[in-house]
């Protein structure tokens, strides 16, 4: 669903405690703003939903279209999603800021992510809600509610009897501080003057000064680990090789990066057809080895005193760490567009996350896999055979050249067609419905039949329409614009979904169909700014017709 179907579904469905319309023609409350982000956060959060939405430039009760000149600009409103991070539980914001033009004037979509499971939103410290259409004090029932999602025993989160700041790694603190700085760049000064104390009250790793698992985990001295029940060991091993591999504990903050020195790493070279210039990448990428073993550390199931290992073969990496997912499947998160609601340690994912170590947006997952893509590598693989433990394959080789040099000489294909290849050549096309292998088969990036489908070796052919479309990409939009002008006159209106069909098959072949529609919308754009066509809603539909100009 695009953007302006999303907002015709918001318009037209009764407003209730996850949507909110405001005139906001020329002007906002940014204390407003804050309460009004907390408010739809939290009842996000209580109504399970992902997102909420802030609109304004509409009418709140008649739903006209009044447009706003709010914070006019990108810049504008990037800024103030940073703005508003800064006064907000954990720096949240919005996820997205959206400018639409309806009815020829300016509405702005505010996505607003729902708060954390067990962590009520708050703005300027103070915790609001809705009650019908009014913006209200968040009540404690409400309250008790967010708090008890996460009423599970958070081991990284108790306290560690008779340790102190001397139980800590002296490195381990100063690497922790710019950690800090990075993910708090605004803060960068006002942290050079905190004592070691209030700055790990601040990150999140003690409690009122007091040392938490969390804490002796990240940031202890080898001979405190004595003071948590858990083993707290990384093993790497080669796998093949008897008696070759070695076995790291705390502080997991540093060794991490000593278990990625130890992976065997160096460059490889891809050559596409008809060059002799290759596509060069590691075999590993050193940020995507570290988010691996981060996630192992943030997720691991800790009851289970367990190591976390890590087996070197040949041509890939494995990680293993005790607890399955905790929320959803890793399939949910390749994309980047959900959130977790809810983590097994959620102090210890806090703290982590406040020193750099990981994100709490589930963008971890997306990050391994574009950075895969990118490299023309093969997509990780996560074992779900075994629902108590989590196993993460890395190649870091070319399994099938026609997967790599297709990626390599298209770097439009997206992420989701990549993994769809990905399971091709893999010899897992089983796994994929038949409209995901008639899609393919459209873009003529797969050959032979069913179970036995391979990706396509005509990648010189796919290379060569790529160039042609890119001669003659002027001439595409001069036929279409031509073609949308006669239509109009004839018709007066045409409907986006009617506009798809007109310009469809004089659009290149090379595209993806998500790739077709996205350049639909940038030459309906370029025509709207040229000011031969305008956009209005007729009813609840959006529609197209030509710009009538004064005689």
């Amino acid at each position: 669903m695009n953007i302006y179907e999303t907002f015709n579904n918001l318009r037209y469905h009764h407003e209730d405690e996850v949507v909110e319309f405001k005139k906001a023609e020329n002007s906002f409350s940014f204390d407003d703003l804050g309460k009004y982000f907390s408010a739809l956060s939290n009842e996000a959060n209580l109504r399970d939903k992902d997102f909420a939405w802030l609109v304004f430039g509409v009418h709140d009760k008649t739903r006209e279209i009044l447009g706003t000149s709010y914070k006019n600009g990108m810049k504008s409103l990037q800024k103030l999603k940073y703005d508003l991070s800064q006064h907000t539980t954990d720096r949240n914001t919005f996820r997205d800021i959206y400018e639409l033009e309806v009815e020829s004037k300016r509405v702005l979509m505010f996505q607003i992510p729902a708060t954390p499971r067990g962590i009520p939103m708050a703005w300027q410290g103070h915790f609001y809600a809705r009650r019908g259409e009014s913006l209200v004090a968040l009540d404690m029932s409400k309250y008790e509610e967010i708090r008890r999602q996460t009423s599970e025993f958070d081991w990284s989160k108790q306290i560690v009897d008779g340790a102190m700041i001397a139980d800590l790694d002296a490195k381990a603190i100063k690497e922790a501080r710019e950690g800090y700085k990075e993910h708090y760049p605004n803060q960068k000064k006002v942290v050079d003057t905190w004592s070691d104390e209030v700055f790990l009250n601040k990150a999140k790793l003690t409690i009122d000064g007091k040392m938490t698992n969390a804490a002796i985990l990240l940031l202890g001295k080898p001979e405190s680990l004595h003071y948590i029940n858990h083993i707290g060991e990384i093993v790497w091993r080669l796998a093949g090789m008897d008696n070759v591999g070695q076995v790291f504990t705390i502080p997991f903050l540093l060794t991490t990066t000593e278990v990625m020195h130890k992976i065997r790493n160096y460059p490889f070279k891809i050559f596409p057809n008809n060059s002799f210039l290759p596509g060069e990448g590691m075999k590993y990428d050193n940020e995507v080895i570290l988010e691996a073993l981060h996630n192992c550390i943030a997720h691991q199931n800790y009851a289970e005193n367990a190591r976390i290992i890590v087996i070197e073969r040949e041509n890939e990496l494995e990680f293993r760490n005790s607890g399955g997912f905790y929320d959803g499947s890793y399939e949910d998160y390749i994309t980047g567009e959900r959130i977790p609601k809810k983590y097994r340690n959620p102090f210890l994912a806090q703290a982590m996350a406040n020193i750099k170590m990981i994100d709490t947006e589930g963008f971890g997952i997306h990050k391994m896999f574009v950075s895969q893509k990118d490299r023309y590598l093969p997509m990780p693989d996560y074992d779900k055979s075994d629902s108590d433990t989590v196993v993460l394959t890395l190649p870091g080789t070319v399994i099938d050249e026609n997967y790599s040099l297709l990626l390599l000489e298209n770097s439009d294909i997206d992420l989701a067609t990549t993994v769809l290849l990905d399971k091709v050549q893999k010899g897992k096309a089983n796994t994929l419905s038949s409209e995901a292998i008639k899609f393919l088969r459209s873009k003529k990036y797969i050959e032979g039949r069913m179970p036995k489908v391979y990706v396509s070796k005509q990648v010189a052919q796919v290379t060569d329409q790529k160039a042609e479309y890119s001669m003659h990409k002027g001439l595409e939009y001069k036929k279409c614009k031509a073609l949308l002008q006669d239509a109009l006159e004839d018709h007066k209106f045409l409907t986006r979904e009617e506009i798809d069909k007109l310009w469809w098959n004089l659009l290149s072949d090379v595209l993806s169909d998500k790739q077709k529609k996205a350049k639909v919308g940038n030459m309906l754009t370029k025509m709207r700014e040229e000011r031969i066509i305008v956009n209005e809603t007729k009813g609840n539909v959006s529609v197209w017709s030509l710009l009538k100009t004064k005689k």
